[in-house]
């Protein structure tokens, strides 16, 4: 004997088995698609950064003079500026592509960022680049939704959490 459903209670089992497809469909893009946009912007931006540390180091001097005549950073000696800048620009993308203390990592980049944008940005127009707020933008994703699943991060939270009492 078959049972008829009426036509409202078809509608709604489409509707039900519409929003089970749903959510499987984006349940399956935050467990797979997620962490390998995290991994794409964690090494876009890493790469950013560190081509610009390595362009500091092929030539120290033009690097001082950049940071002495353009840059014109206050409160630091143009050497230190220069030598933290460097450092920042070739050390930190290397923790964003491993995913290690990725949080951290990101910190003084967003700063640079920040500070690319609004001081220098506000006195040399060359520097008022959109492209600084993409930086931002991705930076403080990192720094709010960490690396993801595809990090040392995340790796080390797994091991050290059956440590805690």
């Amino acid at each position: 004997m078959a049972i008829t459903v009426p036509a409202s209670g078809r509608a709604a089992l489409l509707v039900a088995r519409a929003a089970a497809i749903y959510r499987r469909v984006t349940d399956a893009i935050e467990v797979w698609a997620a962490p390998l946009l995290q991994l794409a912007i964690r090494l876009w931006i890493a790469r950013v950064f560190f081509l610009s540390g390595l362009t500091k180091i092929a030539d120290w001097n033009a690097t001082l003079f950049l940071f002495q005549e353009e840059y014109k950073v206050p409160l630091l000696p143009v050497p230190v500026a220069a030598l933290l800048g460097t450092t920042f620009e070739l050390g930190m993308p290397v923790l964003l592509v491993a995913g290690l203390l990725t949080r951290c990592a990101a910190l003084p980049l967003l700063g640079m960022s920040l500070v690319i944008q609004f001081v220098l940005g506000a006195s040399n127009p060359d520097y008022d680049n959109t492209e600084h707020f993409y930086w931002m933008f991705l930076l403080l994703m990192i720094v709010i939704r960490g690396p993801g699943p595809i990090s040392l991060d995340h790796l080390l939270s797994r091991w050290i959490k059956p440590l805690r009492p």
